[in-house]
């Protein structure tokens, strides 16, 4: 299916790898214009040459850290210098790293975790919006994460700083209808990023291995999908690619999973 994005115009924020990379990917090979944000300039440097393999017209690794909101506000500034002023898709992948119970997690986690994981979407969002308006049409994707829907008892700051995604998400959606922006959320699930490849080799299992991934999720945190092994970046990537893209032209505010199967509703 063409989704539209030839000639488009689109930021992928945490583009460097992951779930942002696999997205960005897919925007690329539908022939958008794509400028990927992250923090490791040697990562965007081949994020961007292989996008551009992939057939992006023009792609380009801008290094930002969205904790800065003089430096979000600079990148902005260049993207829209580079896009002629308008921007169609702004996608913030970033998530928070935080991890630990209750008890343990200090007042300063507990903080870098929200600047890490809202903030910096904020900042993004709001500097983005001069671009968003003056592009003839545009779209806005949040990640946040099946656990704000599937508690874990390791996981307190980072889903409540996914849970403000969500709401933040939901409030642009009615906020931005006037101009037509579409703002929605996607959740991804257990998915076979480096942060839980890493995580799996702590508890001695294969992290490239989905079922054997599955299995230990299973084990030590009880929340296994219906399917019986993790997913992988690319099975995320058309899902958001899709909200970003042309061929969505009436949902907007919708909270997305994409988990292997859930009992979520």
């Amino acid at each position: 299916m063409d989704l539209g994005f030839a000639d488009a115009t689109a930021v992928v924020v945490g583009g460097g790898r992951g779930m942002g990379l696999a997205t960005a990917r897919c925007l690329a090979e539908d022939g958008a214009r794509v400028a990927v944000v992250g923090r490791s300039a040697d990562v965007l440097v081949a994020a961007a040459e292989e996008l551009e393999r992939c057939g992006s017209p023009e792609a380009v690794g801008i290094v930002a850290d969205t904790r800065d909101a003089e430096r979000v506000d600079e990148l902005f500034i260049e993207i829209g210098e580079r896009f002629n002023g308008r921007l169609n898709v702004l996608i913030n992948t970033v998530g928070p790293g935080a991890a630990g119970t209750f008890e343990a997690l200090t007042d300063e986690q507990w903080l870098a975790t929200v600047d890490d994981g809202v903030m910096g979407m904020v900042r993004c969002v709001r500097a983005a919006l001069p671009l968003l308006r003056h592009a003839d049409w545009a779209r806005t994707v949040n990640f946040s994460a099946h656990s704000t829907q599937r508690q874990s008892v390791m996981l307190p700051a980072y889903t409540a700083a996914k849970a403000m995604v969500n709401s933040v998400s939901k409030n642009l959606s009615l906020s931005l209808a006037k101009d037509e922006i579409l703002v929605n959320v996607i959740s991804p699930g257990s998915i076979a990023t480096d942060a839980l490849v890493g995580w799996a080799a702590t508890v001695g299992v294969d992290g490239t291995d989905p079922y054997g991934l599955m299995a230990a999720i299973d084990e030590h945190f009880g929340h296994p999908a219906h399917l019986p092994r993790a997913g992988l970046p690319n099975e995320i990537a058309p899902v958001a690619a899709f909200l970003a893209s042309r061929r969505n032209s009436y949902m907007t505010g919708a909270n997305v999973n994409v988990d292997g199967g859930s009992d979520f509703t």
